[in-house]
């Protein structure tokens, strides 16, 4: 099996760059929620030793003196050019993973090109269509195409293949200059840098004298699946280049749908809470909805700012059942709103409100209620709610009253233009 990991480069701070041509050989970093911290930044911000996490306060100076452009997290933008990365992708490569927001697995077997050139072709093709630059890992294990992809990032071509991979598909020339021997380089990848091992696992092995990957590889498999479990086993088996980590092409059902973002400022006013968990609920129900799914149960969470010192300090949270499982929004609005009434105390600066839907069930097959039927305009009502997000976007349709004088939006000052996905921010282009 011949696997390759594309992995988009230093890519929320690439999207910044793609409808800013002044940009392109310009130092970028972007700040997280809030403009609290640098969480992302582009290769001349990275060159410049500039520590990812560090608070934007602290950094400021800096910033300035070195001319660096900042930019506030603009997730609509990065969502939609991932999603043309993505649709490029799996035009060309019909078996894909997305694993993340920029990186995909995809199998390269059975193709019309041989793995390098096609690998090539995608790189060219993003970057000329899109406008983002990425790097490709190719091994034959996903766990060893991560490592590839890793050293990947660091070459000017963009391209490393590790391990016995047929790259150009007429057996592999003897001076191909993109391979070394897979036990060289796995000896100097550390332990806690394999795709999959976890820190506090690291640590385990570690203490056992398991500093390198290769010392993983080596490892003998009725100790691994001991002491590492399975999925440990698994890990070391993809090292010895046997495919044993399945590749995911439809995500799975998630268990548990989370929604919940920092305020931009302290809000004490409970209108503004109350909006605050409307909107938090209705972006985890369109997830919801995504996968085809429906709810039994939602956790609502309420705390203040720990690190504001001087403050009173409150957290709490609460457990509402619903009725019948669902994912008709007003329902799930009103049960939202319920539990965040029942733990607001007055007189508290909060931070956060969270939602978490849980007891997740699929539509269908579940179990129905004896005594009661379902209303069949609920599930109408929201496909014509989520066919006008589609066309118009996210926000379009809301159950909730959003006041122009709330206090609880994110703070984001630096934001730049959603271009892509909104009729009066397109890019212009002018000539004369």
């Amino acid at each position: 099996m011949t696997v390759a990991l594309l992995d988009c480069n230093s890519f929320y701070a690439s999207c910044e760059k793609v409808f800013r041509p002044d940009l392109v050989e310009r130092p970028v970093v972007v700040l997280s929620n809030n403009d609290g911290c640098i969480v992302a930044m582009s290769r001349e911000a990275r060159n410049l030793g500039i520590p990812r996490g560090i608070p934007l306060f602290k950094a400021r100076s800096f910033l300035k003196e070195k001319n660096i452009e900042v930019f506030s997290s603009n997730y609509v933008l990065y969502a939609d050019l991932s999603r043309r990365v993505m649709d490029l992708l799996s035009s060309r490569v019909p078996v894909m993973e997305v694993y993340s927001i920029d990186e995909a697995f995809l199998i390269l077997d059975h193709l019309p090109s041989p793995p390098l050139p096609l690998c090539k072709e995608l790189r060219d093709d993003i970057h000329r269509s899109i406008g983002i630059p990425s790097s490709v890992g190719v091994a034959p294990t996903k766990v060893l195409a991560k490592i590839a992809g890793d050293i990947a990032k660091k070459r000017s071509d963009g391209i490393f293949a590790l391990g016995d991979v047929d790259v150009t598909g007429r057996g592999r020339p003897p001076a191909f200059g993109h391979e070394k021997d897979i036990d060289l380089v796995l000896g100097e990848i550390p332990v806690e840098d394999v795709w999959g091992i976890a820190s506090g696992l690291a640590r385990r092995l570690q203490e056992r004298g398991i500093r390198t990957a290769l010392d993983l590889k080596k490892v003998d498999d009725a100790w691994a699946r001991g002491r590492i479990t399975l999925t440990g086993l698994r890990i070391v088996w993809e090292l010895r280049s046997i495919p044993s980590i399945v590749m995911e092409e439809v995500a799975p059902p998630k268990k548990g749908i989370m929604s919940s973002r920092s305020f931009g400022h302290p809000v004490t006013d409970l209108e503004d809470l109350l909006e605050a968990a409307g909107d938090y609920t209705a972006r985890a129900a369109a997830k919801l909805r995504s996968q085809e799914s429906v709810c039994r149960l939602i956790d609502v969470w309420l705390t203040t700012n720990r690190f504001r010192e001087g403050d009173r300090q409150y957290s709490a949270g609460t457990v509402v059942s619903l009725e019948e499982p669902t994912d008709y929004l007003p329902d799930l609005v009103a049960a939202a709103r319920k539990g965040l009434k029942s733990i607001y105390k007055d007189g508290y600066r909060y931070k956060k409100v969270a939602v978490f839907l849980s007891g997740i069930e699929g539509t269908k097959g579940r179990q129905g209620d004896l005594f009661r039927n379902p209303d069949p305009r609920k599930s109408a009502l929201m496909a014509a709610a989520d066919r006008m997000a589609a066309r118009y976007g996210p926000g379009t349709l809301s159950c909730t009253i959003m006041r122009p004088s709330n206090d609880w939006q994110m703070r984001r000052e630096m934001l730049s233009p959603p271009y892509t996905t909104c009729w009066d921010q397109l890019p212009q282009a002018r000539t004369g």
